[in-house]
């Protein structure tokens, strides 16, 4: 069959043949057992009822063996032949563009060169799930190829519940990740319930089909070193010369070193998994690989002395650049942590005393021991660190719970009120009051076309928006919009596609609207094909997160999640082709809701009418809630967009007199 048999083909009638275990490529780690014996028979009898009865007594076995052997029942067998990658839209079988677009955004989220485990249909972040299992897949594909504009899908954690009658204004798809009844939204509830088949943990844009590769977090990740290096900077004064250090090079985190370059400074990225030093090598987001201290610090010294711009992975623990640079007296400027810390305890990070065959193994063979040597490691990880910070070095939590879990695990990482972290997260002194208040998040694109000339082409469209827009625009957000408009100028040269044709910008709502509305004048004038829209769940407004995305909001409500549901309801009757909440994501199961949208533009007034009104609720939201939080840069933006939108009307806040207090 063809591509598109098999797309419509779903779960075969017949059994393909089973699938050899691909040892080419990167693989999730064995999660750790925690299933008794009937449990394990409840997981087998739900993978099972995707299957006619004829073929149970066959899989029964094979599904039995990669839940012992895995943790998990994949379904490795059931994976099609075919390449995984984001096709050109017409590729796709379908009666609705719009569905099409949907699984051009689900295969580019498996695509290998994309995907961080895509045998085990795992994106980024170790855990991070576009489906739980091969049977959904197909089964979901099947649903998008037959769907028309008459019918919503609904998809609970990755399986697709069915076809449900709506209307042409609904969204295609409505998708629901790991949605928990609070009580049970513990890491282990999230072992049990994915092990059994009925939950799984969509991480921000993996289970909602919006990442677009490590391209989405280099543009937040460039301009939160930018910033950051102003915070230590004198006025005038770049990166050239100074250091950054961190750590991670999977899915998310493998954007670092290539942020580090545009930033311009000398970086150093510590990975112990070799197979995604290979990945970022190959793909030239990290210029140079070291696996000796040593070489290490005398290549800082000498990048240092040539004010050289470079980015360097450092095969082993980070643990052990932070302790050997400081017994060397190695300054470092910047520092910071993106190993997935929301997930300590199955892969997101590994301890320094550990190889990393040895942390496989253990996670899933003795996991207590697995943690305590998780926790001694971040005690020494944050021990070193403070002997750094002591020297002057400006470090920050880049939301990946890293101080969360350090505190957890008795690190030395509190102020003495006992409440509060050392050291700021970066939304806390970045994003949150230079971006998020503003109104400025990372609003982003695909071409369905996969064509390079439409991406260039709409580079410079919102390029040519965002300095018009700039003439008139508020001192406030001027050096918001040149960041922009340098990093949108430059992201050809820099090399930042991969997978999908896509592109990524920080922009407020005025922003997004007016290059939306640009864009779908240009799909009307056939000068490029049909745009997909999106943004990272990590915005103004998508997401609700008390160590992140709302760290910077002081008003007691950063431990709510109102924002977050009022988002997607919002953007789903307001013109989303599709839209999704998720359990999880960034800092970990149980610690943030977390919601996300995408729109396909058809080049026609119905699009404009739906990117007007939902791209200006999809930040105003965000900016609601922060300028009732006091956040007086909100405030600022809040009475802004109601003189841009007369029928916009925000509750705003009454400032209090703190000296009321002391009297």
């Amino acid at each position: 069959m063809n591509f598109k048999e098999q797309i419509l083909e779903g779960i075969p009638d017949e059994l393909p043949k089973a699938r050899p275990y691909d040892e080419s490529v990167n693989h999730a780690p064995k999660r750790k057992e925690i299933l008794d014996d009937e449990e394990k028979k409840l997981a087998l009898e739900n993978a099972l009822r995707y299957f006619d009865k004829k073929h149970h007594k066959t899989l029964l076995p094979e599904f039995r063996e990669e839940l012992e052997k895995y943790g998990r029942i994949y379904m490795y067998r059931f994976k099609p032949d075919y390449d995984f990658y984001a096709r050109p839209l017409e590729e796709y079988p379908g009666k609705s563009i719009q569905a099409k677009a949907i699984m051009l955004m689900i295969q580019n989220n498996l695509d290998p060169a994309v995907a961080q485990h895509p045998d085990e249909l795992i994106t980024y972040g170790g855990n991070g799930a576009v489906f739980q299992n091969w049977a959904q897949y197909r089964l979901t594909m099947k649903y998008l190829a037959t769907m028309d504009e008459n019918q919503t899908l609904a998809m609970y954690s990755g399986h697709p519940m069915g076809l449900f009658p709506s209307h042409p204004n609904a969204p295609r798809v409505v998708v629901t990740n790991g949605m928990m009844i609070p009580n049970y939204s513990k890491p282990d509830d999230w072992e049990k319930f994915n092990a059994l088949g009925v939950t799984q943990y969509g991480q921000m844009t993996a289970g909602s089909y919006m990442y677009i590769g490590p391209q989405g977090i280099v543009h937040g990740t460039t301009i939160t070193v930018l910033n950051a290096g102003r915070k230590i900077s004198k006025a005038g004064e770049d990166l050239s010369g100074k250091l950054f250090v961190t750590s991670g090079l999977g899915g998310m985190s493998g954007a670092q070193p290539k942020a580090g370059n545009i930033a311009g400074c000398i970086t150093i990225c510590a990975e112990v998994n070799p197979k995604a030093i290979q990945t970022r090598h190959s793909q030239g987001w990290v210029d140079e690989v070291i696996e000796d201290l040593g070489s290490l610090a005398e290549r800082v010294k000498k990048a240092k002395e040539n004010k050289q711009v470079i980015s360097i992975a450092y095969h082993g623990n980070i643990v052990e650049v932070w302790e050997y640079f400081a017994e060397k007296d190695i300054y470092i400027d910047l520092g910071s942590d993106q190993t997935s810390l929301h997930n300590p305890w199955a892969g997101g990070y590994y301890p320094v005393a550990l190889t990393f065959e040895e942390a496989q193994e253990m996670m899933a063979s003795d996991p207590d021991q697995f943690k305590e040597k998780v926790r001694e490691s971040l005690r020494r990880q944050a021990a070193a660190i403070n002997k750094h910070t002591a020297k002057g070095t400006y470090f920050f939590d880049y939301g990946n719970a890293f101080l969360l879990e350090a505190s957890r695990a008795g690190a030395n990482i509190m102020k003495e009120d006992g409440k509060t972290f050392k050291y700021p997260s970066y939304v806390q002194d970045i994003m949150g009051p230079m971006c998020f208040d503003y109104g400025f998040g990372p609003f982003r694109w695909v071409c369905t076309s996969g064509k390079d000339e439409d991406l260039q082409k709409t580079d410079e469209i919102a390029a040519s928006v965002l300095e018009e827009l700039m003439k008139n625009s508020p001192e406030e957000i001027r050096q918001q919009m040149q960041d922009n408009i340098q990093w949108i100028k430059g992201a050809r040269e820099n090399k930042l596609v991969v997978g999908s044709k896509a592109r990524i910008l920080y922009a407020d709502a005025e922003g997004r609207i007016k290059i939306a509305k640009a864009f779908n004048d240009a799909i009307a004038k056939r000068e490029i094909g049909p745009i997909v829209l999106g943004r990272d769940h990590h915005d103004v407004s998508g997401t609700d997160s008390p160590f992140r995305e709302t760290s910077n909001i002081y008003d007691g409500s950063s431990f709510t999640a109102d924002m977050a549901i009022q988002n997607v309801i919002g953007d789903s009757f307001r013109g989303a082709t599709w839209v999704s909440i998720h359990n999880g994501g960034g800092v970990g199961w149980g610690e943030v809701i977390n919601g996300g949208f995408g729109m396909i533009l058809e080049g026609n007034s119905a699009s404009e009418e739906r990117l007007k009104s939902m791209l200006f609720w999809d930040v105003n939201n965000g900016i609601a809630r922060r300028s009732w939080a006091r956040n007086q840069d909100a405030v600022f933006t809040a009475k802004r967009a109601m003189e841009l939108n007369p029928q916009l009307k925000l509750t705003l806040p009454n400032m209090v007199d703190q000296r009321l207090f002391d009297e």
